[in-house]
């Protein structure tokens, strides 16, 4: 038998059960994988407490990476024995799990470099940090950007990633230990948002003109001061709320601070297009793999220990990526 991690309620880490069930074969179109690390993420807590409504009873998480043990009717894109990782969002909920049955479509063949806990680390924040780099603004050398939690999963490889481009980078953490952490991997300057004003630092960094692009996954408690923290016809990119989703507010505002910029997209929009997903996913094996981009995995738990995970994410306690290892 399998084991899985499901809930039959929304609310917080204690609806989380671990239960075994029975995978099956696949049908048509699906694979049965088995599971070596999968991955965990902010987004699998929106689905636990229902800011993401799904039908109940359900499994959790959209990531993971794990080895083909049998395929249905018309798979040909991969085979038994391959490696594979994979994210999304509805089409791949069920990821807490040892086995699975899952549709071959969102499955990305891994290079023999990449190990299969790397994958469930680095595959959501990754491709993640591949859109935001490589798709949402032209950026060029000497260009600047404000990175919220920097020394989270995805802004530790946004980091690496814009150093590589030769951008500036300004992020922002809450303690000492993150802000050590989040240069070592590419900040240039780092703000504690504890203890300083961001939108303040950030023009006192930048001479009064502001950053080029704003990337905040925060929400709520950041956006104003990080519309603030905008140069003239800069960009502003929601990419979560953490802090709570941001309230409705005027769009003449955008005007009033700079003809400013705004978008919140979905990673799922980036890689919907499969010839799209895969130049992202090469773009990004190719700098894990070379070692010019590191994911740093700083914390492992088993999965019948899901919800102490969960509380260790929506504390803030965790930095990089965390994994569960089966």
């Amino acid at each position: 038998m399998a084991n899985a991690i499901r809930f039959y309620e929304t609310g917080g880490p204690e609806v989380l059960r671990y239960e075994e069930v029975s995978v099956g074969e696949p049908g048509p179109g699906q694979v049965r994988l088995r599971h070596a690390a999968v991955g965990l993420n902010y987004a699998d807590t929106y689905f636990r407490n229902g800011t993401y409504p799904i039908p109940l009873p359900n499994g959790l998480g959209v990531e993971a990476a794990g080895v083909v043990e049998a395929v249905g009717e018309g798979v040909t894109s991969v085979a038994v024995g391959d490696r594979v990782t994979y994210t999304g969002f509805i089409n791949t909920l069920g990821a807490y799990s040892t086995e699975r049955l899952i549709p071959a479509a969102p499955l990305i063949k891994l290079p023999d470099n990449i190990s299969c806990e790397t994958a469930a680390a680095m595959t959501m924040r990754g491709l993640t940090a591949a859109y935001l780099m490589r798709r949402i603004h032209d950026f060029k050398p000497g260009d600047s950007i404000l990175l919220h939690a920097a020394a989270g999963g995805v802004g530790l490889i946004v980091a690496q990633w814009a150093r590589l481009l030769g951008l500036t980078v300004i992020g922002t953490v809450s303690s000492d230990a993150k802000g050590e952490l989040a240069r070592a991997h590419g900040c240039d300057h780092i703000i504690d948002y504890s203890r300083e004003d961001v939108a303040t630092r950030v023009r006192a960094l930048t001479g009064g003109a502001g950053v080029d692009v704003v990337f905040d996954s925060v929400g709520k408690s950041t956006f104003m001061g990080s519309l603030d923290s905008l140069k003239r016809r800069g960009l502003m990119v929601c990419v979560g709320t953490a802090s709570g989703p941001i309230e409705g507010f005027n769009p003449q505002l955008l005007a009033m601070k700079g003809s400013l910029y705004l978008t919140r997209p979905a990673l799922a929009d980036y890689i919907a297009d499969p010839a799209e997903k895969t130049a992202l996913a090469n773009e990004l094996f190719d700098h894990v793999a070379s070692g010019r981009i590191k994911i740093e995995i700083n914390q492992r738990y088993e999965l019948q220990d899901a919800a102490a995970a969960h509380r260790d994410l929506e504390a803030r306690k965790t930095t990089g990526s965390s994994v569960f290892v089966i």
